[in-house]
């Protein structure tokens, strides 16, 4: 299976290694560098590596996941602190957390639950931050007492 994966890991890169001898110059016109097959099909192997990878990532991560109880436990706790870090943040969010004009200037939709969604999005960010500064501050002072 490794040979197998290492053969198409070349033949992936030397298709690459064509395609990109294959592109326009850089002093093509847009129209007509956005059409160049050697582009799309480049994108379109940056499409199909992302995917294999992300669910590689993923059917590996949820085997390793229930071959522990315990990880499922912690995962459970983890998740559920998430969602309740995100619902804190929307609670918090109270439509002013950014300016109306300058997003409507932008193009860029202007309903209070965007608003609202965008101040959540904030908060949690925020949240996240004090929670992440708060474990390393608790992580140095437990080692420092030890």
């Amino acid at each position: 299976m490794n040979k197998i994966v290492k053969i198409l890991l070349i033949l992936v890169g030397l298709a690459g290694a064509v395609l990109w001898f294959m592109l326009p110059d850089s002093d093509a016109p847009v129209s007509q560098a956005t059409q160049n097959g050697a582009l799309n099909a480049m994108f379109w192997i940056t499409f199909i590596l992302l995917g294999i990878a992300a669910a590689a990532s993923l059917i590996f991560s949820i085997i390793h996941l229930f071959a522990n109880p315990a990880s499922i436990k912690k995962t459970i706790f983890v998740v559920v602190g998430f969602l309740l870090v995100v619902a804190i943040g929307y609670v918090l969010a109270d439509g002013t957390d950014v300016s109306i004009p300058e997003m409507a200037d932008r193009g860029i939709e202007t309903s209070e639950t965007t608003i609202k969604r965008i101040g959540a999005g904030i908060n949690v960010f925020f949240i996240l931050v004090i929670i992440a500064v708060g474990g390393m501050i608790w992580g140095a002072i437990r080692k420092a007492t030890k």
